[in-house]
């Protein structure tokens, strides 16, 4: 299920208290010198980029989102596996011995909640990794497990560079992606040519970071290698010269086990309204698509996606409300009385736990996903 766009908007929706970092300084000569050299052609490369995702900023953000502060999301997350896929995993274990009779797995989560573009948030999460209340205002916040009765009041900090608005919040979004494609030295830039698509001139510009190879039996990893996949890799991305808009991308990350294509289209003001997905990731092949729906207002007012495979699926919608007048007090919430107070790292090592039994689980059942290693960051 993993694709260099939909896992980020998933952990987007799942993890809204990681506001963007602030952007990184562009890399200083020695830093160039030692990296990747600069050509010519690797600029030109490198600035057809910026010009793209500050398209993508003027047309699938912008305006709309100016004074905005708030969003509310309410919606559903649910991993489905068939019984086939489960009873074949069996026979393929017991070589022929054992014969399975599955009627499939499943995981679902139900996610509610309300997030500030400057961090303070209150999220509701229910289902079958669980029941989860977290929240932050300021420096202050807790964690609540209601399947352990357990809260911790030590929370991530807010950065201090939050900005206030979305709109600045998806700019600062699209400065973290230019930091480590454009500014920093760790990608090999250039252009790979022109060519007609719909009517259309594009170019095509290719950035590369090459990985290791895939460690079949690698089964766990810390959640920044599962976070972070999209920094290294081979990017190629296919721009239409007129609207500066990516029409097509290509992204490859061999040592993660991600190959995609993602095709764009557009509506009105250069809104982006679909996303057609053909992921040959590994042990999730198959097609999968994005929509966006829009308000009157111009801004995003749902959001849905799945991703197929023979025997797989991964579905998701949100609705989305978004505000210019909530306060913080409108997400104020204490722990329930009664639950017992816990570290940090306690806290979080019970979750893990129950988060790697439940993706075990999926694992057996025939989903190729790794497990975040326990006590890793």
């Amino acid at each position: 299920m993993r694709t260099p766009l939909l896992p980020l908007l998933l952990l987007a929706t799942l993890l809204p208290a990681q506001t963007p970092s602030k952007p990184k300084a562009a890399p200083t000569k020695a830093a160039t010198k030692a990296g990747t050299k600069t050509t010519p052609e690797a600029e030109a490369a490198r600035q057809a980029l910026r010009e793209a995702l500050d398209a993508v900023d003027s047309g699938w953000f912008g305006q709309p989102y100016q004074g905005i502060t708030s969003v509310e999301m309410q919606g559903t997350l649910g991993i489905a596996l068939s019984g086939a896929l489960v009873n074949q995993k069996v026979d393929t274990l017991s070589q022929g011995q054992v014969k399975g009779n599955s009627q499939g797995g499943q995981a679902n989560l139900r996610v509610k909640g309300t997030y500030f573009a400057n961090g303070d948030f209150k999220t509701d999460l229910a289902g079958d990794f669980g029941t989860i209340l977290y929240t932050r205002r300021g420096n202050r916040g807790f964690i609540y497990s209601k399947d352990q009765n357990a809260y911790t009041t030590r929370v991530d900090l807010p950065p201090s560079d939050a900005p206030l608005t979305y709109m600045s919040w998806f700019r600062q979004t699209l400065n973290d992606i230019k930091a480590v494609y454009i500014d920093a030295p760790t990608f090999q830039a250039s252009v790979a040519g022109e060519e007609s698509l719909d009517g259309h001139t594009v170019q095509r510009l290719l950035f590369n970071a090459p990985t290791q190879g895939w460690d079949a039996k690698k089964r766990e990893q810390s959640l920044a290698q599962s976070l972070g996949f999209w920094k290294r890799g081979k990017l190629e991305v296919a721009v239409d010269k007129t609207t500066k808009q990516p029409v097509r991308l290509d992204f490859r990350n061999d040592e993660q086990g991600v190959q995609t294509r993602m095709e764009f289209s557009y509506g009105a003001n250069g809104r982006l309204q679909s996303v057609n997905i053909n992921n040959s990731s590994r042990g999730f092949e198959g097609p999968g698509w994005l929509r966006i729906g829009y308000g009157g207002d111009g801004r995003m007012s749902n959001v849905a996606g799945e991703l197929s495979s023979q025997d797989k699926k991964v579905a998701f919608a949100m609705d989305l409300a978004w505000s210019k007048t909530h306060t913080a007090a409108d997400i104020a919430a204490i722990p329930p009385a009664g639950a017992t107070k816990r570290g940090r790292e306690d806290m979080e090592t019970q979750l893990m736990v129950g988060l790697a039994a439940k993706i075990f689980d999926l694992q057996r059942a025939g989903l190729n996903l790794r497990s975040v290693a326990i006590g890793g960051k």
